[in-house]
């Protein structure tokens, strides 16, 4: 017996080692991809934002919690304000995630075949594209979700209760990141209740599982206390901002254009129905459908539930493949070419509308025409340039006593991050956790202001008066040089500075 196994053994651990091998393969293709791309154009706004709230680690923000400022400072130190090295761990964050989409296949009973095609389609797929360019909470919080699953997966493979502490380690890393990871948890104890599933819940490492998550987001909870839970009102500001401006329309079209490859829907639509069908791992189904319904009910924005479909093309590539086998070997290599062709050829597609992988050119006016998040990244050194131009011309003893007051979390993070080079003093902000640090004391006797309309500025500031003009050189035009055109030379607010303050705080 001994000499016919042991060569299976050794054939499938050498299967497996090589399947790993192609995984890690599209993985590194993944890093590639972005780190030849992400030094083009700048920092976009919400990075600004983020590298801000880096300088100031707390135990939360008003917009986020703590892990992804974090994450940057640890960026910071090591690659200083490199768009490149900064934006590598939301690229390595997106290149697990293909990579785990394989492995979830492989544990589902996947040969290669359905481990490349899942990764594949979860590589060239726009979401997790996007997530790649830029550094945000959504790029993490997409690789905790896609942990979750496979965890998930394992401990309904193995029966063995302690992946519970796994599960647990992954959702308190995710709502350490971002709150919507409630909506995944409410699936994941939902799945336990409406499944045979629901024996876990007289485990021991269930209930530690649970206690480890809880352990771990403790500290934003009782930061939130000690902040009245700002978080929560800026949550439903932005929500209610998002609704009105229409920002939650089309939910469900995009869950086929923008969160999947357009043609892996067939996959992931079959593992949804796989995932029901199949006793053992129902409880995948419903965490699929248990958020979905919850987004669709909030009204959420479509990228909410991105990070649920790997989970879902991991089961419909496993399921098609084993399809696969009953069918006749040309018809096979038909059906795999025109899948593989169509995959490949809207995620070029899409690679041309979002990565930036030109800095001149047709790819580049095309992607700036079509992608406003390209957009944003650019101007910022420009705007920072002139705000320190125009400080230059100031009387010397204006100098000396000057502030820089913004009106977005972009330019804060612009002038906090951009402007040392220039000399430039730190911000003063009223936007999300930058009004919590408040303002310089003594306060400035002058201000250069930014970001507000001309009625906005004379109605709160004195002695007003327009110095100087935020454009950029590439004639782009963005939210910060079509809405924010003109920077101001301006006294003291007509308020006393405290009571001034209690105005100026906002949510974006």
């Amino acid at each position: 017996m001994p000499l016919t196994t042991q060569p299976s053994l050794e054939a499938s651990c050498s299967e497996r080692r090589d399947n790993t091998s192609v995984l890690a393969g599209i993985a590194a293709a993944i890093v590639l991809v972005h780190l030849f791309t992400n030094h083009r154009y700048g920092f976009h706004r919400d990075e600004l934002q983020v590298l801000s709230d880096a300088l100031h680690l707390d135990w939360g923000f008003v917009a986020y919690p703590p892990w992804t400022p974090l994450v940057e400072r640890v960026g910071l130190e090591i690659f200083g304000a490199s768009l490149v090295g900064l934006r590598l761990f939301s690229t390595i964050a997106q290149a697990l995630a293909a990579m785990m989409t394989g492995f979830m296949a492989f544990e589902l009973g996947g040969g290669r075949l359905a481990q490349v095609t899942s990764a594949l389609a979860i590589a060239l797929s726009p979401l997790p594209m996007f997530e790649g360019t830029e550094f945000q909470y959504t790029s993490f919080d997409y690789l905790w979700w896609v942990l979750i699953a496979y965890f998930v997966i394992r401990l309904l493979k193995t029966e063995n209760p302690r992946w519970w502490l796994a599960i647990g380690a992954a959702a308190g890393a995710g709502l350490m990141t971002k709150y919507t990871m409630c909506f995944l948890l409410a699936g994941v104890l939902g799945g336990l209740l409406l499944t045979p599933a629901r024996r876990f819940l007289r485990s021991g490492w269930f209930w530690g599982g649970m206690a480890l998550a809880l352990l771990m987001v403790l500290p934003n909870f009782m930061w939130q206390m000690r902040h009245d839970f700002v978080s929560l009102h800026f949550l439903r500001h932005i929500h209610a901002r998002d609704v009105g401006q229409g920002r939650a329309h089309g939910f469900v079209r995009d869950q086929f254009r923008i969160c999947v490859n357009l043609f892996a829907a067939p996959l992931w639509m079959a593992g949804l129905v796989v995932f029901f069908r199949d006793r053992r791992y129902r409880m995948l189904g419903w965490m699929y459908v248990i958020p979905l319904a919850l987004f669709l009910a909030a009204k959420g924005r479509f990228y909410y539930l991105g990070a649920a479909y790997p989970m879902l093309v991991a089961m419909g590539a496993t399921a098609a493949e084993r399809w696969l086998v009953s069918r006749s070997p040309g018809w096979r290599w038909v059906l795999q070419g025109v899948f593989f062709t169509g995959l490949a050829g809207c995620g070029l597609y899409f690679a041309a509308l979002i990565v930036p992988l030109s800095s001149a050119g047709m790819l580049r006016d095309f992607a700036l025409k079509n992608n406003g998040d390209l957009r944003e990244e650019i101007g910022w050194n420009e705007l920072v340039q002139t705000v320190a131009n125009i400080r230059d011309h100031l009387p010397p003893e204006e100098q000396n006593n000057v502030g820089v007051v913004v009106g977005s979390y972009g330019e804060q993070g612009a002038i906090e991050i951009l402007g040392p080079a220039y000399h430039l003093p730190p911000p003063i902000s009223g936007t999300n956790s930058a009004w919590l640090r408040g303002y310089p004391t003594p306060p400035p006797s002058s201000l250069i202001v930014m970001g507000r309309s001309h009625t906005y500025v004379e109605e709160t500031f004195t002695a007003c008066r327009l110095a100087g003009h935020n454009r950029n050189g590439d004639g782009v035009e963005n939210e910060e040089s079509r809405d924010h055109p003109d920077i101001f030379v301006c006294r003291g607010p007509r308020l006393p500075w405290p009571e001034f303050w209690k105005q100026y705080q906002n949510f974006g």
